[in-house]
């Protein structure tokens, strides 16, 4: 009977093969685990080659050069008040690169404005004053996404820059100490330029403008530094 057979088979006889099919069932074992512990390593670590497409190549050679995952293209940068030690040229290059803005660029409003509180007074006495200053001569943030639509940019051309006569009046009034050593005014005076897409369509406008920017030269600094900004079209004459 098959059964008495089994079950007469000598300890001996059976050994050699009980020990090859546990050999063979632990390497697979191995093996399996080893499948496993790449898999994961894989998905952990990510693609470490590339195949090579080249039909020319030998086939079946990788690529030696590691892959890198595509990187979205950085918006433009903003660009940064030029610096100087005259107050008229400073104050030129303040108010061409606050008026210049681009909303299809990627860049936000604060963006620009921080283009702007980088040449502010060091000692950060006016910082906040001036952040509201600037912020009231760009869109907010809704008005920005709106705008953002119709790829609306703008621009300065300046006409005039001059200490208007009222300053001097202001510098006689002030208080001893009030005004830092090197504080003076400059109105500015030029036009607004927009562009943008309406329906399909390229479209311009224009707007005067005029506005007083506030700085300090030197012999406070070296270099101009940004106090404040008037209203727009409210500045000193």
């Amino acid at each position: 009977m098959p059964g008495a057979h089994l079950l007469s088979m000598s300890p001996a006889a059976s050994d050699p093969r009980t020990r090859r099919r546990t050999v063979a069932l632990i390497a697979a074992g191995v093996v399996l685990l080893l499948l496993a512990g790449v898999g994961i390593y894989g998905l952990l670590t990510g693609p470490r080659t590339t195949l090579n497409t080249d039909p020319d190549s030998e086939p079946g050679r990788a690529a030696t050069t590691p892959t890198s995952p595509p990187t979205a293209p950085k918006p433009p940068h903003v660009a940064s008040v030029p610096r100087s030690a005259d107050p008229e040229t400073f104050a030129q290059g303040v108010a061409a690169t606050l008026f210049a803005w681009d909303t299809a660029s990627g860049r936000w409003p604060l963006d620009y404005t921080s283009a702007i509180l980088a040449v502010g007074d060091p000692s950060g006495d006016e910082q906040a004053g001036l952040a509201s200053d600037v912020a009231a001569y760009l869109p907010n943030r809704e008005a920005w996404i709106e705008l953002r639509q119709y790829a609306t940019r703008q621009h300065l051309t300046i006409d005039a820059a001059h200490v208007p006569a009222a300053w001097a009046d202001a510098v006689e009034q002030a208080q001893p100490g009030q005004l830092a050593p090197g504080t003076t005014a400059i109105t500015i005076e030029g036009t607004r330029h927009r562009a943008g897409v309406w329906n399909g369509q390229s479209v311009t406008s224009e707007h005067p403008v005029a506005f007083t920017v506030f700085v300090v030269c030197a012999p406070t600094y070296p270099t101009c530094h940004l106090l404040r900004l008037s209203q727009l079209d409210n500045p000193l004459r």
